[in-house]
């Protein structure tokens, strides 16, 4: 049946929302026959395309009512009634008041795992408000609980507000929807904690009443009611230091985070009873509905159910109580780290921090606290230090530039001053990229690597810029100096180790075939450290240089002063980077050429290509490298020149480059047990070196030459250089 109407809705969309008025006065027809008609126009797989519906809506729609398409639907299948928390407390389903001991210890133990499932990536409709209690805590009578139930509400809205802000998060990591749900917003966090310390006080005193006595003879059921009471006591203090130290993180005083520090080093201390004691608590009855989410007193599965989003049903494993525990002290552990961030103050320590942590792959919500932690609400780095001057303290410690020195001539000229602010202003935004960038999870930072070379690439024009105009005033002025290349250094210093950074994740990342490696070993030896090292020495130099200049004005003064001056000269703040990139050089080089040997010997699985070709990968591989001038991208044919062994005479052979890979290893060996005072990176970098060196002499020798079983690559003991292993 069609609706013949004078108004022309071809555009409105198929007569929907029609008005009750047309409705009446419409002269409805049968067109049913017709409709039939033009059917058997169409032929077989053929449809009629509607200019509204097109195949991106065709592919995002869902089929209304099926179970597997319709999130709405799940709620249909099961034979209990879904309730609400009101009409559950109106039935009996759930207490509100006087509840036992181990109905609490397993209300909040249950609620825990939620609360974890949600930080992990889960909505908070599934996994946080399942708990019917935290849906209106005005309703519940028991002290305990409700303070309990606030309490949780205050922890996921700071923690929500702090992902928010922070935003180093993606759709896979977090979902920040609170579904109209009321986050507790009518009572103060003061309030809150003030509820759960007056309930600990209570419980505090049970446990004192209910513990034993000397020379007393001590009652089961007394007993168990006291590990019970105990239990229940160390729920509510771990609820109250964690809501508290997250409140610290709120405020903009620095001293704050060394209070959320103390109070998180308090709450690790709770976990150990917490975990001996999850026994006391009631446990959930298996689930009748498909899964295994916890269904016991106080939780519904499905009463959130119609606020999904009409998407394919997602499910939410909410993790196991012995776990929680576990992910607790790995979480506390983290937030004790990111309060460690405060004491480092110059710009590239701040770097290197935030690197270490990534490589950890921590939880959204340590990711952020850190984040939050480095640039506070005012934009000041720790709340104190305009990010300028963080940048002109980590120029004067890499590089040492004349303009930066309160001994040179350029410290107090106008025009000088002018450059130098006008590039420092100009880099804040960069780094401070930089840093947010290592705030995002692994995979999603390699992306974002890629994009921000082409801000560092503007960057090192400028530099270049700057330093040229910078030298020719310092020529006027001050003949014997020089300020060439300073900020242009320091700046190809950064775009260098993104690039490094860019190209080694891809190995913890897996998406490096096996007959890849050797040409990203070779870019990394051979281009990239080679760069590194020489811009890392021409600092050192220049540092040297700017020393000697001051060393030669203060002549005049006392030689005791110059003494000490000279004792601080020994010190090379560059030094350790320089041996470390020497290391990781001579690694990539035994890498390169042990695969070019295995290749030789035909150990390396190769694809047929069809459709694309090496030259289409090695482009794609190294694609966001040409944004960047200096250093200058290596292409597909100037790589296969430069790499091509035909050009040495006489041509070597697959023993020889085995050999000269174990001397890479060895060399790398030397540096790295040289080392004073080695951390953890250098010991796992000797890990691969060491027996690398074994087998490339072996294979040296014609070590199962003739086999033709493939070599196996172990990146478990470090995840950029493998363990070559021979079968």
């Amino acid at each position: 049946m069609v609706m013949k109407s004078s108004v022309e809705d071809d555009d409105a969309g198929w007569g929907l929302g029609i008005p009750e008025k047309m409705k009446n006065n419409a002269n409805w027809v049968d067109i049913t026959h017709e409709f039939k008609g033009a059917c058997k126009e169409l032929n077989l797989g053929e449809l009629l395309h509607d200019k509204l519906f097109g195949l991106f809506e065709a592919m995002s729609a869902i089929e209304m009512m099926d179970p597997k398409m319709d999130a709405g639907m799940i709620g249909n299948q099961v034979n209990r009634k879904v309730l609400n928390f009101e009409q559950a407390v109106k039935d009996g389903a759930i207490k509100v008041r006087d509840l036992s001991l181990p109905e609490l210890i397993g209300i909040i133990d249950t609620c825990f795992c939620c609360l974890i499932t949600w930080l992990e990536g889960h909505s908070l409709a599934q996994t946080v408000f399942t708990c019917l209690y935290v849906h209106n805590p005005d309703l519940i009578e028991d002290p305990a609980l409700k303070a309990f139930a606030l309490g949780i509400l205050k922890v996921c809205d700071i923690a929500r507000e702090k992902v928010n802000k922070a935003a180093v998060f993606e759709e896979e990591d977090f979902q920040a929807m609170t579904y109209g749900f009321k986050m507790a917003n009518n009572v103060t966090d003061l309030r809150v904690t003030g509820m759960l310390k007056d309930v600990e006080d209570e419980l505090q005193r049970r446990v004192k009443s209910t513990r034993n006595r000397q020379g007393e003879q001590r009652d089961p059921e007394v007993e168990l009611e006291h590990q019970q009471c105990l239990a229940l006591f160390n729920r509510i203090k771990f609820t109250r230091l964690l809501l508290t130290a997250l409140i610290a993180f709120t405020k903009k005083e620095t001293s704050s985070v060394g209070e959320a520090q103390k109070l998180m080093a308090q709450a690790a201390d709770l976990l150990s009873a917490i975990h001996s004691s999850i026994q006391h608590g009631i446990q959930s009855q298996n689930d009748t509905t498909k899964g295994d989410h916890p269904i016991m007193m106080g939780f519904e599965p499905l009463v959130n159910q119609r606020l999904l989003p009409p998407t394919f049903p997602r499910y939410a494993k909410i993790i196991k109580r012995e776990d929680m525990v576990a992910y607790f002290s790995k979480l506390i552990e983290r937030i004790k780290t990111v309060c460690d961030v405060i004491n480092t103050t110059n710009l590239h320590g701040i770097l290197d921090f935030f690197c270490e942590f990534s490589e950890q792959s921590p939880c959204v919500l340590s990711r952020s606290l850190l984040q939050t932690t480095f640039v506070i609400d005012n934009k000041k780095v720790f709340g104190t230090h305009l990010m300028q001057d963080m940048i002109k303290d980590a120029l004067r410690y890499f590089v040492s530039p004349p303009v930066l020195s309160s001994k040179c001539c350029l410290f107090n000229n106008h025009q000088a001053k002018d450059y130098i602010d006008s590039f420092v202003t100009h880099c804040s935004r960069p780094f401070c990229s930089l840093i947010q960038i290592h705030g995002h999870n692994r995979a999603r930072q390699r992306d974002k690597l890629g994009h921000i070379l082409e801000e560092f690439a503007t960057l090192q024009d400028e530099a270049e810029k700057v330093d040229a105009a910078l030298h020719s005033l310092l020529m006027k002025l001050e003949p014997q100096r020089q300020h060439l290349a300073c900020l242009g250094t320091w700046i190809l210093y950064h775009n260098l180790r993104i690039m490094i950074q860019y190209l080694l994740s891809g190995f913890e990342l897996e998406l490096y075939s096996m007959h890849e490696y050797y040409y990203i070993y070779w870019y990394l030896s051979e281009f990239l450290y080679a760069w590194l090292m020489s811009t890392l020495s021409r600092a050192d130099s220049s540092q040297m240089a700017e020393e000697r200049i001051l060393e030669e004005q203060q002549k005049g003064r006392s030689s005791k002063k110059t003494k000490k001056k000279k004792k601080g000269a020994a010190f090379r703040p560059l030094s350790k980077e320089i041996t470390m990139s020497q290391a990781y050089q001579n690694m990539c080089a035994g890498m390169y050429k042990t695969m070019v040997a295995l290749d030789m010997d035909g150990k390396v699985r190769k694809p047929q290509f069809e459709l694309d070709s090496e030259q289409v990968r090695y482009e794609h591989r190294f694609a966001p490298f040409n944004s960047v001038v200096t250093p200058p991208p290596v292409h597909y044919i100037q790589f296969k020149e430069m790499s091509d062994l035909k050009k040495y005479n006489p041509p070597p052979g697959s023993a020889d480059l085995y050999l000269a890979a174990s001397k890479h290893f060895q060399q790398a060996k030397l540096i790295l047990e040289n080392v004073p005072s080695p951390d953890p990176e250098v010991n796992r970098i000797l890990k691969v070196a060491k027996p690398n060196i074994v087998v490339m002499k072996l294979l040296a020798g014609g070590h199962k030459k003739e086999t033709k079983v493939l070599p196996e690559f172990d990146f478990s003991a470090h995840k950029y250089f493998p363990v070559v292993k021979i079968i």
